[in-house]
């Protein structure tokens, strides 16, 4: 029988393990935040405020006033979701068809640090590495 934490997502089949599995707490942490990410106010049931929905920021303006809602939004719900998760850098880019978003974050308990990047495309789809 596999072990592992969570399966990843998107679920894809994996030959030793069924399903492929998250198998460290950095995987988790990273696939739930890209879920926090993506997510939209409103889109999970039972918990309306739960997501930052990076999308809807997407055909914005690129003015100071949206990075810094975008980023008191993206601090705010990794507070409140995510409060194991340390941001240590935050980086907003972007014009009106584009957006980048860095998260440098360290995992408090486990003194692990990474980073996840956003990146748009003018077709709207968002990749993150």
């Amino acid at each position: 029988m596999a072990l592992g934490l969570s399966p990843k997502l998107p679920l894809s089949l994996s030959p030793s393990d069924g399903f492929a599995l998250n198998k460290t707490i950095p995987e988790v942490v990273k696939q739930n935040l890209k879920n926090l990410m993506l997510t939209n106010p409103g889109e999970r049931l039972m918990d309306k405020d739960f997501g930052i929905g990076i999308k809807n920021f997407l055909f914005e303006p690129n003015v100071s006033f949206i990075k810094t809602t975008l980023s008191k939004r993206i601090e705010g719900q990794i507070k409140q979701y995510m409060p194991f998760v340390q941001i240590t850098n935050l980086a907003i880019e972007g014009n009106e068809n584009e957006l980048y978003l860095e998260i440098s974050y360290n995992i408090n308990p486990i003194s692990f640090g990474d980073r996840i990047l956003f990146t748009t495309t003018t077709a709207g789809s968002i990749r993150t590495t």
